[in-house]
């Protein structure tokens, strides 16, 4: 079995989500989901984008680039789904704002599909 008291190290992943159309995944989760393009990169003219966009702690790595899988569903530890969904339900926006489910399990869920196949699901703790 591995030692995991090793002092000094930690771990944080950034999930990276593949996306077609720059624009509207600048549009979604910038314009709709809220999030900030915090930087964009192309390793030449014509080669697909590698980005990053993040908002309140969560950070996406977003890529055009084939080698990565679609349909991913990432996991996201929520506070304040209540108020995402009503900051959502405000947005003039294409996209079709989710509902808030409970789980077998009572949290509240609320998933959020991209334009490309991913997910973001959403995931709050009751009590």
């Amino acid at each position: 079995m591995p030692n995991r008291t090793m002092p000094n190290v930690t771990m944080k992943g950034v999930p990276i989500l593949r996306v077609g159309d720059v624009q509207t995944a600048k549009q979604f989760y910038g314009e709709f989901l809220g999030f900030d393009l915090d930087w964009e990169h192309y390793y030449e003219a014509g080669a697909p984008v590698y980005m990053q966009m993040s908002r309140d702690g969560l950070v996406l790595h977003l890529s055009q680039n084939n080698r990565f899988k679609e349909a991913t569903t990432v996991f996201v530890e929520t506070t304040g789904l209540d108020q995402l969904l009503a900051e959502l339900s405000r947005r003039n926006s294409p996209w079709e704002v989710p509902k808030i489910s409970v789980t077998p399990w009572k949290t509240k869920q609320m998933e959020i599909p991209d334009p490309f196949g991913n997910v973001l699901r959403s995931n709050e703790p009751q009590g």
